[in-house]
């Protein structure tokens, strides 16, 4: 029995150092998220040539309405581009993009990817551009968004994230879904940016220097292109800005079926992300002190945040129960009082980073929905084999109404 409890004893300290670590961090970020983002002044003004790339996987049922709004920004008409890049889609949508004022290009591939569909496009590009924004085939950008990103590229920045947000809530899982994108704007953009280390990226509503994004691009193979671009942007000193009043509205996950396999995709690439850039951002913080790179690094060993708060929950409560209830069975070693400040750590460091629009009734709804949620993110972590070798399809789809169900 002794030598049971000292396993349980090991096992029990280093989850809830790592579970301590991680809430620290996320408290850390949180906090500086409620402080205002101030970035420098632009000296200077320039109008830059801007190419709107949208590439996407048979996305009929949303494309459309993407291309029209795309051609709606207050920007100089000449000065801007998009570029529809159609991998796999109906005639009947090939025709009625053809008839608008955008560019199509057709790929098509064995294995698609969104990488080899953005460097098909930028290989067949014969224009001069400037800045490459890149929206997923649902997104719809806000009026003014490439007006503020080419501000941000007059304040000398070199790759920006703009701040994307639910375009729908008509679902317990996609107000989830969009609580939980708004939790990571504030804590891995805003927060950051307010500490002067880079935004994370999202995988759209973002844009680069066009010849830097061409190059970068030109080497990445992996289905988390965005990730890659990430290490690769940070490890050549590059800085990510994060605007957060440039709004990009993102279609979030209607279905549990849905969210499981988004949410394979995007854990895999985070464990793929850790494993070929770990030794790459050691060295490169001990020296050059690239600090954001290192910081990216510790993201990628970050649990998913439905995941750690289900993780600290259950602690506190079995914590809690073995020590009023059944006080001879406990096993548990750390005092209740850690485990109690680090659940409150936890939530105080999320709750600060929801906006206040979802402090409502549909969200308490929502909230039936969270143990469904955990369920799901702990099973993918035995069901990520060969996920970062596969494409996995996120389909998009028309949405009838923007109240719960």
């Amino acid at each position: 029995m002794e030598a049971l409890k000292n396993i349980v004893l090991i096992i029990e300290t280093i989850l809830f150092l790592f579970l301590a670590l991680t809430s620290a961090y996320l408290f850390l970020f949180g906090t500086a998220g409620l402080f205002r983002y101030r970035p420098v002044t632009a000296t200077e003004t320039t109008k830059r040539k801007i190419a709107v790339m949208v590439p996407g996987y048979k996305e009929d049922n949303v494309i459309v309405e993407t291309a029209r709004e795309s051609l709606c920004q207050d920007y100089p008409k000449s000065l801007f581009d998009v570029y529809i890049v159609a991998d796999s889609f109906g005639r009947e949508t090939l025709d009625q993009l053809k008839a608008m004022d955008v560019c199509v290009i057709e790929v098509s591939f064995d294995k698609s990817s969104k990488a080899k569909a953005l460097n098909k496009a930028m290989q067949e590009i014969t224009s001069n551009y400037n800045v490459a924004v890149i929206l997923d085939a649902d997104n719809i950008m806000a009026p003014g968004f490439l007006c503020k990103v080419n501000d941000a590229f007059d304040r000398g920045f070199a790759a920006v994230q703009g701040h994307r947000t639910a375009k729908n809530n008509n679902t317990r899982f996609a107000v989830l879904d969009a609580i939980s994108e708004e939790i990571n704007n504030h804590i891995f953009r805003k927060g950051h940016r307010v500490l002067g280390i880079s935004s994370a990226l999202i995988g759209s509503g973002m844009a680069f220097e066009y010849e830097t994004f061409k190059k970068i691009m030109s080497g990445v193979t992996a289905h988390g292109e965005d990730k890659e671009l990430e290490m690769q942007l940070l490890m050549s000193g590059i800085k990510i800005e994060y605007l957060h009043d440039a709004l990009v509205y993102d279609e979030k996950i209607q279905k549990a079926e849905v969210f499981a396999r988004q949410r394979k995709r995007w854990l895999s690439a985070q464990l793929v992300s850790f494993r070929q850039y770990f030794g790459a951002g050691i060295k490169q913080l001990l020296t050059k002190g690239n600090l954001d790179l290192f910081d990216k690094l510790i993201q990628t060993i970050l649990p998913p945040r439905v995941l750690h708060l289900g993780v600290v929950t259950i602690l506190f409560l079995s914590s809690l129960f073995m020590r009023f209830i059944l006080p001879a069975w406990s096993l548990l070693s750390i005092p209740l009082s850690f485990y109690t400040g680090l659940m409150l750590i936890t939530w105080f460091a999320l709750l600060f980073s929801i906006p206040g629009k979802y402090y409502s009734m549909d969200t308490l709804k929502a909230l039936k929905a969270l143990p469904g949620a955990f369920i799901i993110m702990f099973s993918l972590l035995f069901r990520l084999r060969g996920a970062d070798r596969s494409f996995i399809h996120t389909p998009h789809g028309a949405i009838e109404s923007n109240k719960i169900i």
